[in-house]
């Protein structure tokens, strides 16, 4: 990473006496203004993760130590790398380092996503849709406003963790002091303590609820593919985030048609004497029945393609095709009559009549590119 050559004070703008606030000030209000989320600039990328590293070295008393009395190569040869972060958000990033949200101290937990399924038929997937969608989903306590407590109760702040949501624990050994950090078991993470609990949700602050949501199916959508509804899902704690909602859509086959990507295939039966004589045949497609001429002489395994009859492009223009594959059906049982008559046609047959088109294979070829 670039920042090996970098100073880490010079990255976070403060001085090499600065003391830890000043330092958790300086990456904050860097953080803010570097983030992806946040920034357009360029470089702010880089920029965001020379200060992260910066942070994560500074922030604590060995690295730092280590960093003032021999550098870079101080670090390197005490073992220390990098971390690697993937923040989803200012939020996210504030909790990995701090534990707290920036208001009070409290941990705060988005909320859980939900996952659901809904079925739809290939010839609805060629339009949009819409399907309401029920759910069970976890909501603020309009009670007690998501509080956990009764009204007209208190709130205390947790005399355990005074208020951090976390504990520390230190032992010792001939190795130096070893510090881990837990969840506190009085308050759960909460960093505060309930006197009265609410009778409507027993202090959780969400209640169960079933919803039916509207969801919309874009045309052209694929089977499995998830549609995600932002912020729909389980409520968080204390105010924080609510999930997501999954809906996973399962496009039903249908007898009539083969899906591959944006085509669609299907097949046409044609007699024997249709398929010699010609015919006009009504088909069915993903816009409803429609006639097709087909020529005399038509051989089995020919394929008719319906130019922009296929599946509309998912998120895009255009639709792929509809490609006609004609089975011609020969004979299984005769009447003597049906006999004599195919033998007396056979009798006067010449070359001409089954002389193949010269056309055929090239039309075929270009028919399945």
């Amino acid at each position: 990473m670039a920042t090996t050559e970098r100073d880490y004070y010079e990255l976070l703008g403060v001085q090499r006496d600065a003391s830890e606030a000043e330092i958790k000030r300086a990456f904050r209000r860097l953080a803010r203004e570097l983030h992806p989320d946040v920034s357009e600039a360029p470089d702010a990328e880089e920029r965001f993760k020379e200060v992260v590293e910066a942070y994560e070295v500074l922030s604590k008393a060995e690295t730092r130590e280590l960093y003032d009395r021999y550098g870079h190569a101080g670090l390197r040869g005490g073992g220390y790398t990098p971390g690697h972060f993937d923040f989803g958000s200012l939020s996210d990033l504030f909790s990995a380092f701090f534990g707290d949200d920036l208001l009070g101290g409290r941990t705060r937990s988005r909320g859980a996503d939900v996952s659901t399924v809904v079925e739809i038929e290939l010839q609805e997937a060629a339009g949009d849709t819409t399907r309401e969608v029920p759910f069970e989903i976890a909501v603020t306590c309009t009670r007690c406003g998501g509080d956990g407590a009764e009204p007209g109760t208190g709130v205390k702040q947790c005399e355990t963790c005074a208020g951090m949501g976390r504990v520390q624990h230190v032992s010792r050994s001939v190795f130096g002091e070893f510090v881990r950090t837990a969840t506190c078991p009085t308050c759960k993470g909460s960093g505060r303590t309930i006197e009265t609990p609410c009778t409507e949700c027993a202090g959780a602050g969400r209640v169960l609820e079933e919803r039916k949501l509207s969801v919309t199916i874009p045309a052209g959508i694929h089977d499995g593919q998830r549609i995600r509804l932002s912020g729909e899902g389980h409520a968080g704690g204390l105010g924080a985030r609510a999930g997501d909602i999954y809906v996973e859509v399962r496009v039903r086959r249908d007898p009539r048609f083969v899906r591959e990507g944006d085509d669609i295939f299907s097949t046409v039966d044609l007699t024997m004497t249709q398929a010699a004589l010609g015919a006009t045949v009504t088909i069915p497609t993903l816009d409803g029945e429609l006639e097709l001429d087909f020529e005399p002489g038509t051989q089995p395994g020919e394929i008719v393609v319906l130019r922009a009859r296929g599946m509309p492009v998912l998120q895009g223009y255009g639709r792929g095709d509809h490609r006609v594959l004609v089975n011609v059906l020969v004979p299984r049982h005769l009447s003597d009559e049906q006999r004599r008559l195919l033998e007396q046609f056979d009798t006067h047959v010449d070359e001409q009549t089954y002389k193949a088109d010269e056309g055929f294979f090239d039309k075929l070829k270009s028919a399945f590119r």
